[in-house]
């Protein structure tokens, strides 16, 4: 007799576990919210690295005139430096 019984919890413990787990988990998430008590607002949320780093480029190239740039052709340096600057021509 003993044999069927397990058989049959065996087969029926999906239908069992889950609607347990569900109020365990429902009632620990209420027990938490009613132990910490509503959440307190932020002040001001922490700014990531790279909003970080986009506010401080931002903040570097505010003063500058964008528009007055040199010239491609007045650039000495435009190519840039191969291996040992085998491939480059000498400057004269």
């Amino acid at each position: 007799m003993w044999s069927v019984v397990w058989a049959a919890v065996r087969s029926k413990a999906p239908y069992v576990t889950f609607p347990v787990a569900f109020v365990v988990g429902l009632v620990g998430y209420h027990l938490e919210w009613f132990l910490r008590g509503d959440p307190q607002p932020a002040a001001e949320e922490e700014k990531s690295i790279s909003e970080q780093r986009e506010d401080r480029k931002l903040q570097e190239i505010a003063g500058k005139d964008l528009t007055k740039v040199v010239s491609l052709k007045d650039k000495l340096e435009f190519a840039p430096r191969a291996v040992l600057n085998r491939n480059r021509p000498e400057k004269s």
